[in-house]
């Protein structure tokens, strides 16, 4: 009989943890025999578990078992190297043992005093990951700014957007708040929307500026500048603007240093947010991406997007601590110590909306050291080259026609059709649909002026040159039936 699991033993700890790690490397082992995409209908767990919780304690081996029969078939592959939706979520084994050892020391890091290690780690790997960028000095912690892992890309863009608020507020008094105009592309991540929303800006005063395929869908500056200048005319205050390298959509690039010329002559802020294609500037044949970065005020990437980083693990630099502290510091009685008192430590509870944080640093360090800068560049190459080859694929079908220019990782294509447009945003809709339905792969779609366009991404750590072989021919297989059934129909 299993003894039963005390609230924690050492020598328990280590048998349920071996066990575990064997259940989790069985996992990776056997991956690809899942579906990728979850085929389980809405509500299904619920008619499959007790209603309540139980009042005894239950055997592991019988968790487990449930994990496999009724958690699982619940579960979307994101680890699969058949998963090319969305963008990828790296896992990977320094990064979970990463995970492990901040839920070993399992510290709540809001201040320095909480655990120094945990607050000066998260400084010295934020300075290391921004020499990696190239970014300029004053996002290092040694001067007036400096780096801060958020829980997300939204998280990073709520906080630079309050600090901006509140930056141009206690200059110009709290009634101008409805007068505070946020600029964006119409490809900008809607977690901007979100962080406008939450920031109390006026739903009329967040512009989106439109983009098309001219500029491969970067925001235009000159359109940005006359968007500015209108709305100056009209009594506003223009004090935000969100460039993107990489978007969502089609990894369009805004052109920083032609933005930042346009927002630094009236002291808008302005914040990049890289989430995807900032791991891929850390090789020097990207790094022109985000030339001009010198001249912004905020930079994020997610590494736990491309940089095999378990989530989450965003990395957001900003010029001017300053402005991010006085917008979202609280010193209560309770909170007081020498340390911060003194004025000579970091304290990222002042840097976040929440109090409480893991210590997030420990697995981006791991990653670091157990791979090294070369060996994480040589990963991000391949991963480009594979989606190259995918691309190389699609051009030799002249069924199907690559949209947009492809830049790093993704590829967006669709299944060609003479007919309407709508016939054809239906089709290629369809074909989506027959894709992740058989559960082999997994991909995504998105919009771009008006056509429903096919999103391939290559960026799962296992993903390698047979997975993309053979993700092209289950989609060429299932273009062909469809566009059967389409010819008689």
């Amino acid at each position: 009989m299993e003894e039963e699991l005390k609230p924690m033993d050492a020598e328990q700890l280590r048998e349920y943890g071996h066990r575990m790690v064997d259940f989790v490397a069985d996992y990776y082992k056997t991956i690809e025999d899942h579906p990728v995409l979850s085929q389980v209908e809405p509500g299904y767990l619920r008619k499959i578990l007790p209603d309540s919780a139980p009042d005894k304690p239950e055997n592991f081996e019988n968790v487990l078992s449930d994990v496999k029969t009724k958690i699982l078939p619940g579960v979307t592959h994101w680890q699969s190297p058949n998963y090319f939706a969305y963008f990828p979520s790296n896992s990977s084994t320094a990064g979970f043992l990463g995970e492990m050892l901040s839920a070993c020391f399992n510290i709540v890091g809001f201040s320095w005093v909480t655990s120094p290690a945990a607050t000066e780690l998260e400084m010295i790997v934020l300075d290391w990951f921004a020499k990696m960028l190239k970014l300029p000095d004053f996002f290092l912690s040694t001067g007036q700014g400096g780096g801060v892992i958020q829980g997300t890309a939204s998280e990073a863009v709520l906080v630079v957007l309050l600090a901006a608020r509140d930056k141009f507020l206690r200059k110009l008094g709290k009634s101008f708040l409805e007068k505070l105009v946020v600029y964006a592309s119409d490809q900008t991540h809607s977690a901007l929307q979100k962080a406008c929303q939450i920031a109390g800006i006026h739903t009329e005063n967040v512009k989106v500026l439109k983009t098309d395929s001219s500029t491969n869908y970067g925001l235009s500056p000159g359109l940005l500048s006359a968007e500015i200048g209108h709305d100056i005319a009209n009594g506003l205050v223009p004090f935000f603007a969100c460039a993107s390298v990489g978007t969502t959509s089609s990894t369009a690039i805004d052109p920083i240093l032609e933005l930042a010329n346009v927002t630094k002559n009236y002291g808008i802020w302005l914040h990049v947010d890289s989430a995807y294609a900032g791991s891929a500037c850390i090789c020097p044949e990207y790094r022109h991406h985000i030339d001009g970065v010198e001249e912004v005020d905020s930079f994020n990437m997610n590494a736990h997007k491309w940089f095999l980083t378990n989530f989450d693990c965003s990395l957001l630099w900003v010029k001017d601590r300053t402005a991010l502290i006085q917008s979202l510091s609280t010193y209560p009685e309770f909170l007081k110590n020498k340390a911060s008192q003194s004025n000579t430590v970091v304290d990222y509870k002042d840097w976040q909306i929440p109090l409480g944080r893991r210590f997030r640093s420990l697995k981006l360090w791991m990653v670091l050291r157990l791979y090294g800068v070369e060996n994480l560049q040589a990963y991000i190459r391949n991963h480009i080259e594979l989606a190259k080859h995918f691309e190389e694929l699609v051009y030799r079908d002249t069924r199907f026609q690559v949209v947009t220019p492809r830049t790093f990782a993704l590829v967006c294509f669709r299944l060609l059709l003479s007919d309407s447009k709508d016939r054809s945003n239906e089709l290629n809709s369809d074909l989506l649909h027959a894709i992740n339905s058989t559960g082999k792969i997994f991909i995504s779609h998105t919009v771009l002026s008006g056509t429903y366009i096919l999103r391939f991404a290559v960026g799962a750590p296992l993903t390698d040159k047979k997975h993309i072989d053979a993700a092209w021919k289950l989609i060429q297989d299932q273009a062909t039936s469809l566009l059967q059934k389409h010819i008689n129909a």
